[in-house]
């Protein structure tokens, strides 16, 4: 009877010790933290094909959180589409790749407090737009997984809507004639119309259509016990707001002495 009791306890505390482990144990276990950005979207992320290196906001956001984990960094480019399924797929850790928190998207992943708060507006030729109806059936482009899409059917009657698998191409198609506008957040469009070759020609009018808060994912877990990763991510990154960290990543990148040249209206919290 004894035997089976001590057996019983001892299973008690495998299933517990189970339950409590998550995505934290295997990373510092591995000693590297594998990271998901977006490879075509400056100031973001941007792959350098001399170097072979990412650089941008989201990948000082990376370094940070696995300085403070302890462990080193790999980071690795990804396409819109790719964010989320590669997260599902064991591929990364985690994704810091200006993903848009959304109720359904939180069904899926588990996200950090907001690290970024911008608004979704448009590159158009220069004078051609003033108002949000000045778009109404109009051909739009925008990229593929992205909130986007979904903002402009529903806020532009009529609009036509083009889809890309980055960002580069459908500004490429712009430039061409092609589309009417493209449409994303304002630091992305900030970032893509400083390198058009014809950049004079187009503008950012000053209208938004949305107000987008872009957080961290990690894996789904559905009990408080697990989300240990979650909590170190959180926890790094409203250090960083505090330290004053946070500030000089937005100042690198988004100052204005950068080429993508916005204002930051917003402080990392846990509120």
């Amino acid at each position: 009877m004894k035997l089976n009791i001590i057996f019983s306890a001892l299973l008690g505390l495998l299933s517990l010790s189970a339950a409590v482990a998550d995505d934290l144990d295997e990373i510092k276990k591995r000693g590297t933290l594998v990271v998901g950005v977006k490879k075509a979207t400056p100031p973001f992320g941007e792959y350098n094909p001399k170097s072979k290196t990412i650089s941008g906001y989201d990948v000082d956001f990376a370094m940070a959180i696995a300085k403070q984990l302890g462990v080193k960094i790999v980071v690795k480019g990804l396409e819109p589409a790719q964010r989320i399924p590669s997260l599902q797929n064991k591929e990364v850790d985690m994704i810091i790749a200006t993903l848009t928190k959304t109720p359904e998207r939180e069904k899926i992943v588990d996200f950090s407090h907001g690290y970024f708060v911008t608004w979704q507006k448009f590159v158009t030729p220069v004078g051609r737009v003033k108002k949000i109806e000045d778009l109404s059936d109009k051909t739009i482009g925008t990229v593929t997984s992205s909130t986007t899409e979904k903002q402009l059917y529903r806020e532009i009657p009529g609009v036509n809507v083009v889809l890309f698998s980055d960002h580069d191409k459908a500004f490429a198609a712009l430039s061409k004639g092609m589309l009417d506008a493209v449409s994303a957040e304002e630091p992305i469009l900030a970032g893509l119309l400083n390198k058009m070759p014809n950049k004079e020609k187009f503008e950012i009018p000053n209208l938004s259509l949305s107000f987008e808060v872009f957080g961290i994912a990690v894996r789904k877990t559905e009990h408080k016990e697990e989300k240990r990763l979650l909590k170190e991510v959180n926890k790094t990154i409203v250090s960083m707001e505090k330290s004053g960290e946070a500030s000089q990543i937005f100042s690198r990148w988004f100052g204005p002495d950068s080429k993508a040249p916005i204002i930051r209206m917003f402080q990392i919290s846990a509120k």
